[in-house]
């Protein structure tokens, strides 16, 4: 499988990498078998990056308990520092970023990271330091190789210019697409690794029905019903000369196809999706340039205020 280096890091990862929300929060932890099949199908295919997050519920035990005995085949990268309300300052505390990092190590059974991230706070709390110092400081300690911001709009743009993160994982896909006009020059000029999250939008693209409706875990449902609103918009402008049938190769194509990104994050908990995947990235994900420019001009052209969904 195709690689590429995560910016400054010289880490060099697989263009098609794990996102695990969908393993955390649709499997329960009585599903390691299944979560075994889609992990070490992975990592049998060629991918090599794995994200994570201390808040998706049990996707670090299920690492933890398929795949640590591989852990020197692939680079770990989690989120730490997630709640519910993103402005609550006086609950992101510096004790918080270290308690998910140590549970982080704990739950995956490895005595490093070699990326964490802080999971989606605001401005005003990047602003204030206190997150980002505890981040530095587990890097100091040896508990993280490199450290990275994940999150979408104001705030992303303040960590890219901030200058403290190594790599920026943010939401790209057909349906949102306003990272490749406010995020990735900024990211690539200060050599930021850019992780792109969502790529394949909950599998919105020419879907005839809403994919989000029967997931288990409602907040997932939030952004890909939005997705889907987008997504059907776009298409309804027509049919696009030369696309793929495979409306799969299509998405995961259209963000390939932006050479900032360094690798898309596409989850699953089913394994032969998972198989179909790296099938798509190891024997066709290009697109035609053509198809790739028209899906921006729909997005450019249908665009009412359309920011990244977080």
């Amino acid at each position: 499988m195709e690689q590429s280096y995560l910016g400054k890091t010289g880490l060099k990862i697989s263009r098609l990498g794990v996102g695990l929300a969908a393993i955390g929060e649709e499997l329960t932890i009585d599903e390691v078998d299944r979560a075994g099949k889609v992990l070490n199908a992975a990592l049998d295919g060629g991918i090599n990056f794995l994200d994570t997050s201390a808040n998706y519920l049990v996707s670090e035990e299920l690492v933890g308990r398929t795949v640590s005995h591989r852990r020197t085949e692939f680079v770990l990268a989690t989120k730490a520092g997630y709640v519910t309300d993103k402005s609550a300052i006086d609950m992101w505390t510096k004790e918080l970023i270290h308690q998910h990092i140590d549970r982080s190590l704990t739950r995956m059974k490895t005595d490093y990271l070699d990326l964490v991230q802080l999971h989606s706070c605001s401005k005003e709390i990047l602003e204030r330091g206190e997150v980002i110092e505890a981040l530095l400081e587990a890097q100091t300690a040896g508990k993280t190789r490199f450290v990275g911001y994940s999150g979408d709009n104001e705030a992303a743009i303040w960590a890219v210019n901030s200058g403290y993160f190594d790599t920026l994982q943010t939401s790209f896909s057909i349906p949102d697409q306003h990272a490749r006009t406010n995020l990735f020059e900024p990211a690539h000029a200060r050599k930021m690794g850019i992780i792109t999250k969502r790529p394949i939008a909950n599998g919105a693209w020419r879907s005839a029905i809403n994919p989000t409706a029967n997931l288990r875990y409602r907040p997932m449902r939030v952004y890909g019903d939005e997705y889907f609103r987008r997504a059907q918009l776009m298409a309804g402008l027509g049919p696009i000369s030369g696309e793929p049938e495979d409306r799969f190769l299509t998405a995961i194509g259209f963000v390939l196809a932006h050479s900032d990104v360094t690798t898309a994050i596409v989850g699953t908990q089913n394994p032969s999706h998972m198989q179909d995947n790296i099938e798509r990235v190891k024997h066709g994900s290009s697109l035609l340039s053509t198809i790739v420019v028209e899906l921006q001009r729909r997005f450019d052209r249908l665009d009412d205020n359309w920011g990244q969904l977080t």
